[in-house]
């Protein structure tokens, strides 16, 4: 598979996904400036498409099977990827929990900065998670908290529903 990028439809716009010899190198929301000409996906990258398209179209799509490059993420940041990962379509997550699943429960101003820099939208769900209380909290793609508010609602998801890690997981 060569290195490409294309752009395709989705029912909140025009998004973008990348691609080298391993795996998917990036994804992006609609609104995100590309610098790239767009190829023809191969069959793989087009499996990916169709998932991330049936996704925002509110079928309830796990993506935990596309293969990311993280060559040259962060640890951290990368642990924190594989971690928001596992939140399924429709559930919630906050900064704290997820801080606390890799063992340290006072990062979650780190976790925040980590997810800010997700390269891959949607794949690694950065919008399921959510404040402490149940609030949207920051968003960094284009359009902000209303883009996550967006996601989530399509998702059938409510912010502030019960999250998906019990604190007694923490323990």
């Amino acid at each position: 598979m060569s290195p490409g990028f294309t752009e395709f439809d989705t029912a909140v716009g025009r998004c973008g996904i990348a691609w080298d010899d391993r795996a998917v190198t990036g994804v992006w929301l609609p609104g995100t400036r590309r610098l790239r000409e767009s190829v023809e996906p191969p069959p793989r990258v087009e499996e990916v498409i169709d998932a991330v398209v049936a996704l925002l179209e509110g079928e309830g799509r796990d993506l935990s099977w596309v293969a990311l490059d993280m060559e040259g993420i962060p640890d951290f940041d990368r642990r924190v990827y594989e971690v928001a990962r596992t939140i399924p379509a429709g559930s919630t997550a906050s900064y704290g929990d997820i801080a606390a699943r890799l063992g340290s429960p006072n990062a979650s101003r780190d976790v925040g900065r980590a997810l800010a820099r997700n390269p891959f939208a949607i794949v690694v769900p950065c919008h399921r998670v959510v404040g402490s209380g149940g609030e949207v909290g920051g968003f960094s793609a284009a359009g902000g908290v209303g883009t996550k508010e967006r996601l989530l609602a399509i998702e059938g998801s409510r912010a502030a529903q019960t999250s998906l890690f019990d604190s007694a997981d923490h323990d």
